[in-house]
């Protein structure tokens, strides 16, 4: 897939358009945008005609082929929020991207004559905002943190709606859809022999509590400290078992090779912490539904999967995040008892330690936050998400 046009259907470039999707770029913006997508071609729109608009960089390319959506790729990448001689010239460089993009959009839009534009997130949504913006097309906002990023709160006030993850996130006319995950997430199942399949599956020893740990794709070296750390100390431990996805970025660390996939701590014996570490972990499914407790950072989609299944989790938000946004999503969950909160500077080994060995202490209060998760999980929502699109779009044309 390139820069110009992507006909999975086969129809040509510039067919008018039902609705354009512009975002992208992560996984955190591409998948409520594809499960948004889908929800519509259920409601009877033909796939054809909804198009995705995405980022040459990032994951979209790979993510959107053969999904059968016309997709258009645009230039663009970040602004770095530095004043040093190379980021400044970068930073040149982002902004006339940019601008490329964007007259690209208008373009775009001009040709395919969408009924509604729907901006995700990501670079790519703010050119495609922009098109919907110069042509007068509704335009549908989807904001799954619970603080908006500075492109939203610019783009709210010009939007037609926004269909938002979480009750209280300030956009104006915001329409609380709950955040779309993936429907394996949300059909985990954690009765105790579907709890103890996934555990089998994961290669986990029976009878132990289990506290999954990660942090992303590339990983949080700050909670892959804290979690060696843990590991250490519960030498004496065999009651407990620790499946750490490590991330990609740190695995060299913990493996004798780069084509090791899995390492397992035999070395503590039968009185020591069942350790398991990978690098990445495809099947999240069976994480969830084997996991006592989860510890990761505090991303939107990260947060929807955990209420989506149902698991109880101590949240470390990542320091720095635009707008602080990781640690509004966790307080989304502490506020309802579904999750505890460890700031990054508190979580060390001690801090990580401590905190978990009281929550696996206390069976009752796991399943009371487990249940609290759950509350907030919404498994409409990606077809909530669908009828504020087809709430807001401009009348006219067939499915």
């Amino acid at each position: 897939m390139t820069a110009g046009h992507h006909a999975d259907d086969g129809r040509s470039a510039g067919a008018q358009r039902y609705a354009l999707v512009a975002g992208g770029g992560t996984a955190g913006h591409l998948q409520p945008a594809l499960a948004i997508a889908e929800a519509l071609v259920d409601a009877g729109h033909d796939r054809g005609t909804i198009e995705f608009v995405g980022s040459e960089r990032g994951q979209d390319a790979a993510t959107l082929a053969g999904r059968g959506f016309p997709v258009t790729l645009l230039p663009g990448r970040g602004i770095v929020r530095s004043l040093a001689p190379r980021d400044v010239a970068r930073n040149v460089g982002s902004a006339w991207e940019l601008l490329v993009a964007a007259g690209r959009a208008v373009r775009l839009v001009g040709r395919a004559k969408p009924r509604v534009v729907v901006a995700v997130g990501g670079y790519a949504s703010l050119a495609g905002s922009v098109g919907a913006l110069v042509h007068r097309v509704p335009l549908v906002l989807v904001n799954v943190d619970a603080v908006p990023g500075a492109a939203n709160r610019l783009l709210g006030r010009f939007a037609a709606a926004s269909a938002v993850g979480w009750e209280g996130t300030p956009l104006p006319r915001a329409v609380v859809t709950g955040t779309p995950v993936r429907p394996q997430i949300a059909a985990v199942d954690r009765s105790d022999a579907a709890r103890s399949a996934a555990r089998a599956e994961l290669g986990l020893a029976e009878g132990r509590s289990v506290v999954v740990v990660f942090g992303g794709s590339l990983g949080a070296r700050q909670i892959n400290r804290a979690v060696d750390g843990m590991a250490a100390r519960w030498d004496g431990r065999p009651d407990v078992a620790i499946y750490h996805i490590v991330g990609r970025r740190d695995w060299e660390a913990y493996a004798d090779g780069p084509d090791v996939d899995r390492v397992v701590n035999a070395a503590a014996g039968p009185d020591g912490p069942d350790l398991v570490r990978v690098p990445y972990e495809e099947r999240m499914p069976a994480v969830y539904a084997a996991a006592d407790l989860v510890v990761c950072r505090a991303g939107a989609m990260t947060v929807a999967e955990l209420a989506a299944a149902g698991v109880p989790a101590v949240l470390v938000p990542l320091p720095g995040a635009p707008g602080d946004h990781q640690t509004a999503n966790a307080r989304v969950l502490e506020r309802v008892g579904a999750a505890v909160l460890l700031p990054d500077p508190e979580c060390t080994p001690a801090g990580l330690t401590t905190v978990v060995e009281g929550l696996l202490a206390d069976p009752e209060r796991l399943g009371e936050m487990g249940r609290a998760a759950h509350a907030l999980g919404r498994p409409d929502a990606a077809a909530a998400g669908a009828a504020v699109v087809d709430a807001n779009a401009r009348p006219g044309g067939s499915r």
